[in-house]
């Protein structure tokens, strides 16, 4: 079952939709469940809803999957800007967006003390770290992976699927050397087709560094290059068993 409602965003003063996943039976026991906080929420579930026209399918994946979890899919802004401003963890600079005035520590300060809050005491959660993990492609995955460094108390598993690391490399080596719990799981991935053989080279050292960087913690890493993968969610879509599982299992 999938719920859609608006919460409110204050660092835009507007609503952000919320698309909330309920595992199959929520409403006929008073089960606790875990709960994974993803970005870019209205791609997650149904092609209906997706900028492209093609979701994550995840909602087929956890109806059919023997774990069950809440999702919380947070849907970004849509006018021009938004999205890259929300979910850039600093300000930066790049050739092909210029000077990005990033957000995306706002973006967390929201995520933690205000939406997390209102889930976990409107829905039957676990509300605790091992049972709380944040994932999403692109700029979501690079939030994702600035959420599970920044705000590991909260979050000890992340699903960083193509992230966007060039907005922010700087900024994650010295998340990196801040403490982690050794619990901590994070899962990196990109795809063979997505900008290049250079780009690919590129983010394969950055993703290969910050990964050395945060072993040193003793957390466990999962690094996977999808072959012919591309910077879709039809790509994204085909690697969900491989994450889920190293994330909960």
């Amino acid at each position: 079952m999938v719920q859609k409602f608006e919460y409110r965003f204050p660092p835009a003063g507007e609503n952000r939709r919320i698309h909330l996943y309920l595992p199959d039976g929520y409403e006929q026991n008073q089960e606790r469940y875990p709960v994974l906080y993803m970005f870019d929420g209205h791609n997650l579930f149904f092609d209906s809803d997706a900028t492209y026209g093609k979701s994550w399918g995840l909602k087929d994946f956890l109806d059919r999957w023997e774990k069950k979890l809440i999702v919380v899919g947070m849907e970004c802004g849509h006018a021009e800007g938004q999205r890259i401003k929300e979910y850039c963890p600093y300000p930066s600079h790049t050739r092909s967006f210029g000077d990005i005035d990033g957000q995306g520590a706002a973006t967390m300060e929201w995520i933690v003390h205000d939406l997390k809050p209102y889930i976990d005491n409107t829905y039957r959660t676990w509300s605790h770290r091992e049972a709380t993990a944040i994932g999403g492609s692109s700029m979501g995955g690079l939030m994702a992976l600035f959420a599970v460094l920044r705000y590991n108390q909260w979050f000890s598993k992340a699903a960083a699927v193509s992230p966007a690391v060039f907005f922010a490399v700087d900024g994650l080596r010295q998340e990196v050397r801040e403490p982690l719990d050794e619990d901590t799981r994070i899962f990196f991935s990109w795809g063979t087709e997505e900008l290049g053989p250079e780009h690919i080279a590129q983010v394969d050292g950055i993703v290969r560094e910050l990964e050395t960087g945060i072993q040193r913690h003793g957390t466990r890493t999962y690094r996977y290059c999808q072959p012919g993968g591309q910077h879709n969610e039809a790509s994204w879509e085909r690697q969900v068993p491989m994450w889920m599982e190293f994330l909960w299992y």
